[in-house]
């Protein structure tokens, strides 16, 4: 697809962590505190483990990362415990850290004429406290995150919606955002900050920041 002064899309649903704010930096140190005290290599499995799969939900990784590398079965219980701790630790350093450039002017310019959404890996209500934190709620029709699936919360976009895939464009950073555009049918264009490599496979739209987003409309 081409940039074009032609509005495509209705919709347009995006990725909340490195694509609205530059947060991932603070979701890595969080998870590198969690597992440092298990040693080196423990710590770096854990690492290279969360950012191949970015976006997706941080319980998820949690489990699969204590049953990995510690050799230990989380029960529920315990994974409550440490996810909040995770929400304690992250949430007010998400609500106050910089804005990826680009992203709340697109928000204020076309939150009236497209229907724009947020599907982030995050708990659901911690997300939509840090969007209301961070002036965004009024510009989107609907916020949602984690225990559903990105391609979940996709499909359910378009069923409520009424939206036909060819017309919502997904805006990620990550390889499970491309996925879920994948299995969805929606478009997509990814979001790779400069001086970090594009993990998407080749000829993959991808912009360094939202200040040229509306191109891709």
């Amino acid at each position: 697809m081409t940039g074009s002064a032609v509005i495509k899309h209705d919709a347009v649903i995006f990725d909340f962590d490195g694509v609205l704010a530059e947060s991932t930096d603070i979701k890595d140190q969080a998870f590198a505190a969690l597992y440092e005290k298990h040693g080196a290599e423990a710590l770096a499995g854990v690492m290279a483990y969360h950012r191949a799969n970015r976006g997706v939900s941080r319980f998820d990784k949690i489990r699969y990362c204590h049953r990995t590398f510690l050799n230990h079965d989380l029960s529920d219980k315990e994974l409550a415990e440490i996810g909040r701790w995770f929400s304690a630790r992250v949430e007010d350093a998400v609500a106050a850290c910089r804005a990826v450039p680009g992203s709340m002017e697109f928000l204020k310019k076309h939150g009236d004429n497209l229907s724009l959404f947020i599907a982030s890996g995050a708990p659901e209500d911690e997300v939509r406290r840090i969007v209301e934190r961070r002036g965004m709620a009024p510009y989107l029709v609907a916020v949602f995150g984690s225990p559903e699936s990105k391609a979940e919360i996709v499909r359910g976009i378009l069923a409520e919606h009424g939206f036909a895939p060819g017309k919502v464009l997904f805006v990620g950073d990550a390889m499970a955002d491309y996925n879920a555009a994948r299995t969805t049918g929606v478009d997509f264009v990814g979001r790779a900050p400069p001086g970090r490599q594009s993990p998407f496979p080749n000829k993959t739209p991808v912009i360094p920041d939202l200040t040229g987003l509306s191109a891709w409309l």
